[in-house]
């Protein structure tokens, strides 16, 4: 049985907990905040309730396996699990001229039906093709992109899997953008359907491969889901199994740096300058936030995602009135960059949940509307006026309906979380010459590991948790581990 110190409680360094634990480890995590589930956060307010981070997960399978390997109860017995069927609306346009099509949830020829309705026949048709490219690339990159460590060879990511038209003109040149491909393949405004749901991540189309179309493939195929009381109580329920795991918690506790001992990680030196000893290291958070001359910044330690990498800001509604019953839980709202893929104006994200837990009563309803953001740009961080311009678009009559509004900046994602500049990573993308990926589950430093959204295989509820799987098998089976099955 070896002592691991776990630095972070969010969602990945709790799954790596409950997976060690259950392997016969002694875990305690150590947490700079009050509270666990990182990012997860949840915002009580008059009644109302929003979440602050993520509002949807994708790949549940994710954290069911999590629950099955860490416990009898299965995953569904804590939370209610809840398929969003429509599974997206987009609003394009303004005015007499908006153009809205609401797709239904894990039908493909249900969402082909949608878009020959909106954009005239063939359009479906169209869709479909592109998103079969896309399921060549994700079964070509599943599991060395999600399901396996990091491989010595990782270079062989860099290259984009999306098999491109031939003929197209695109394989003569550099590998295509994702914002090319889908102007070429697609056109006028499906094409804009297509980096939005991109965009939506984190994702610029416009630079990233075109291997990015995996993400909406996993959308369709594999359907959004929302946690009745909100993506809180996963987090709770993650809690909770790492609870009866005997993993301990221990909250207000920041780490100063990794201790190490004859070359390999030993421990943690704590904020108050305790020192707790441990046989080996899992770090959960963004690993810049360690010092810059700590042992841990091992050459192979150090993320290659940390610059650029975007925030979001995040507005919260609470509305007279009761939630319309033909209203749609997740409406993308495109900005001005509509019909031109890839101009970096991505959508506004609305969610309209149907939770009795987000309002205090029937005649209220509860609205998250958020963007991802560049705080590091010129007016990179959109106005609140903006938003609820955006917002109104996908709920008429929002503004003679609001109460009251609060506003959450990347400055709050940053004070919350410790992620520099209030940075959300994105899942990692295969192509690109490997720049969109993570860095491995092991570093250059013996016994010291990392887990969650700034390791492999990157940002999102579903990525973060995988390594949880990854982390847990590379101590319990060391190098023979070669990933899930």
């Amino acid at each position: 049985m070896a002592r691991i110190a776990v630095i972070g409680a969010g969602m990945g360094a709790m799954a790596t907990a409950a997976r060690l634990a259950v392997a016969g480890h002694r875990v305690t995590v150590h947490e700079r905040g009050p509270d666990y589930g990182g990012s997860v956060g949840r915002h009580r307010r008059d009644g109302f309730a929003f979440d602050t981070g993520p509002g949807l997960l994708h790949l549940p399978a994710v954290y069911r396996d999590l629950f099955i390997k860490t416990g009898k109860r299965p995953l569904e017995d804590h939370v209610d699990l809840v398929q969003l069927d429509p599974a997206v609306r987009h609003v394009l346009g303004e005015g007499p001229g908006a153009t809205t099509v609401t797709l239904p949830g894990n039908s493909r020829g249900g969402v082909a039906a949608a878009l020959d309705e909106a954009f005239g026949p063939g359009a479906g048709e169209r869709w479909n093709a592109v998103l079969g490219r896309a399921r060549d690339t994700w079964d070509a990159t599943r599991r060395p992109l999600l399901e396996e460590p990091l491989r010595p060879d990782w270079q062989a990511l860099g290259r984009d899997p999306y098999p491109a038209l031939r003929g197209s003109g695109l394989l003569r040149r550099r590998p295509p953008t994702l914002a090319e491909v889908a102007g070429r393949e697609l056109g006028g405004v499906l094409a804009e359907l297509l980096t939005a749901r991109v965009e939506a991540y984190g994702i610029d189309p416009g630079t990233a491969p075109a291997s990015a179309a995996a993400l909406p493939y996993m959308e369709q195929t594999f359907g959004s889901w929302y946690v009745r009381g909100g993506l809180r109580a996963l987090a709770t329920a993650v809690h909770e199994r790492c609870l009866e795991r005997k993993v301990e918690f221990v909250f207000d506790s920041g780490v100063r740096d990794v201790l190490t001992r004859d070359g390999r990680a030993a421990g943690l030196l704590l904020d108050d300058g305790t020192e707790e000893e441990a046989d080996l290291v899992v770090c959960g958070i963004d690993p810049r936030q360690l010092p810059p001359g700590s042992p841990a910044w091992a050459p192979d330690a150090v993320p290659a995602r940390g610059a650029g990498v975007p925030s979001r800001v995040t507005l919260m509604l609470a509305l007279r009135g009761a939630r319309p019953a033909d209203a749609v839980h997740r409406t993308l709202v495109h900005r001005d960059g509509a019909h031109r893929p890839g101009s970096g104006a991505g959508p506004v994200t609305v969610l309209r949940p149907d939770d009795p837990t987000t309002r205090p009563d029937a005649d209220h309803e509860a609205v998250t509307v958020s963007a991802v953001c560049d705080p590091r740009a010129p007016q990179g961080v959109p106005e609140v006026q903006e938003l609820l311009a955006a917002a109104e678009r996908a709920v008429p009559g929002l503004r003679e309906r609001l109460l009251w509004h609060e506003v959450r900046t990347p400055a709050d994602v940053e004070a919350a979380t410790g992620a520099l500049g209030g940075a959300v990573p994105p899942p990692a993308l295969a192509g690109a010459g490997g720049r969109l990926l993570y860095p491995a589950n092991t570093t250059a430093l013996p016994g010291f590991y990392l887990a969650g959204g700034w390791a492999h295989p990157g940002g999102g509820l579903a990525h973060a948790g995988m390594t949880g799987a990854l982390v847990a098998g590379l101590i319990v089976e060391g190098a023979r581990f070669r990933g899930s099955q």
